[in-house]
């Protein structure tokens, strides 16, 4: 079976890959409005949602960006894995209820949709759609390149293809993301996600035992070797030390909660009710599935450290060639497989995000109304979100020279800081205002892009997220309440008491 191994492992990724496009294909076909496109028609069950919600965080962010992280920082990356859970019992607290009711009242079909019925502002909702915009620019880049870098490792291991430049899989992956989100909206992103999800929760542990074994002395072994040479890798802070690691505990313990591939979410199952039941699904399924983060990262620097693999080529190819070299063959090719929906479905929720935005959100926030014929215009931009969050994508990997994880980071940031103020503070406290969430809005994306943009480092390895979430939220309760209270409509003002 090993001499076979990449054609098994291609075979397994082609077959899912057609499942995936099938599911697309299908939900074109139930798809038959604007609301069916970008929430599903608010029509998901208790286990659909939950396993909806918890792989959209995960997918190419922890299965190739966090391995290579931890490869590279150790510890340190634990920090934004093991927190994040929290952020999901924060969004089900504050929001499950305000928002699907607003939802229901007002149809809204976005956040920023959300965010102008709460503060009466089409500012604001302009506001939040361009700062969900340019988050999802490094979040979906995070897919793209993610989904390229697996699939130049599965092809290249192939003797008849050969190797392939990675401006060539990120075109072929761009393609292949496009098409399923194009055909099937969100519906195809949440029905393959009930699949994948699964796969990934019972492939963690299969992992977690072929690295006990790939190891010379197991997982004792590894600790030994790490630590002989680096002891920081293996310790509570990692080798970037703890104000870095505090800072991305923050960023994800925090700012799950303000991950609007999450918050979407949460306008698009059945009942109130069933939140209760969703939150807990979720929690285990992603505590579960991120033990692949962990694992596969240090288990690859002990066997590079033991001698058993050569350097690897960048810190990104840890767990593509983990999987490759180390992993059973149908094991490898399961994982790959399930590795590659989740990124599509993930991405997919990305782009839908992006797509409202720009035929929704903009439209209604500058003109009063969204674009006619609502679905074809979601479509094709969905088709110019895509395109561009691959450039951006190219640009921050060849001439920002940022790991998967890194560009991730940067999303997550620029959600939390521009979401965390107006929304999760906002839609449960009555004294906020208009006023303050677009200035705390403003004052995050100017943040976030001055640190992207001039590539400024903080002291101390802090993420540049910290300060524009700080500053962002700060601003927010200052000026509400220094402001004159806000008018809050009747029926958004039932809703947030509820």
């Amino acid at each position: 079976m090993e001499e076979h191994r990449s054609l098994i492992t291609l075979s397994c990724v082609v077959g899912y890959l057609a499942v995936c496009i099938g599911v697309g294909l299908w939900a074109m076909r139930r798809t038959q409005s604007s609301r069916d496109f970008f929430v599903a028609g608010r029509s998901l069950g208790v286990w659909v949602t939950s396993i909806a919600i918890f792989s959209s965080t995960l997918s190419g962010f922890a299965f190739v960006g966090g391995p290579g992280l931890t490869y590279r920082q150790g510890m340190t990356s634990v920090w934004m894995i093991l927190t994040a859970a929290c952020g999901y019992a924060a969004a089900f607290a504050l929001l499950a209820k305000p928002l699907r009711l607003i939802a229901e009242l007002r149809d809204t079909l976005s956040l920023p949709d959300a965010v102008g019925a709460r503060y009466r502002s089409p500012s604001a909702q302009l506001l939040m759609g361009l700062a969900i915009l340019l988050g999802v620019m490094g979040y979906l880049g995070t897919q793209i390149l993610a989904m390229a870098t697996v699939m130049q490792g599965i092809l290249g291991d192939v003797a008849w293809i050969g190797e392939l430049d990675l401006v060539t899989c990120v075109v072929i992956s761009c393609a292949i993301l496009i098409f399923y989100c194009v055909t099937g909206g969100i519906i195809a992103s949440v029905y393959t996600d009930v699949l994948q999800g699964a796969m990934m929760v019972g492939a963690a542990f299969l992992i977690v035992l072929a690295a006990r074994s790939a190891v010379d002395g197991g997982f004792t072994g590894m600790s030994l070797t790490l630590m002989q040479d680096d002891p920081e890798v293996i310790g509570p802070w990692g080798s970037l030390g703890i104000l870095a690691s505090l800072s991305f505990f923050f960023i994800f313990a925090v700012g799950t909660a303000g991950q609007p591939q999450v918050i979407t979410k949460l306008m698009m199952f059945r009942r109130v009710s069933d939140a209760k039941l969703i939150l807990p699904i979720t929690t285990l399924g992603y505590t579960a599935a991120a033990l692949l983060w962990l694992v596969v990262g240090l288990a690859m620097r002990a066997l590079v450290l033991q001698g058993t693999h050569p350097e690897l080529p960048s810190a990104d190819a840890a767990s593509p060639l983990f999987l490759q070299t180390f992993a059973h063959p149908l094991l490898a090719g399961v994982v790959f497989a399930g590795l590659l929906a989740a990124i599509m479905s993930t991405a997919d929720a990305f782009l839908n995000i992006g797509a409202a935005v720009v035929v929704r959100d903009v439209p209604r926030a500058l003109f009063g109304r969204a674009l006619r014929n609502e679905l074809s215009a979601a479509r094709w931009a969905t088709v110019g979100v895509g395109l561009l969050a691959a450039g951006f994508a190219l640009y921050s990997h060849y001439y920002n020279a940022r790991l998967i994880a890194l560009l991730g980071v940067f999303g997550a940031a620029t959600f939390a800081a521009a979401i965390i103020p107006p929304v999760l503070i906002g839609f449960n406290w009555k004294r906020a205002t208009a006023l303050a969430a677009n200035v705390a809005m403003a004052t995050s994306i100017g943040i976030n892009l001055a640190v992207e943009i001039f590539d400024l480092r903080l002291p101390y390895a802090i993420h540049g997220g910290v300060p524009a979430m700080l500053v962002s939220t700060a601003l927010f309760l200052a000026i509400s309440l220094a402001s004159k209270p806000p008018t809050i409509d009747p029926d958004i003002e039932a809703a947030m008491d509820l």
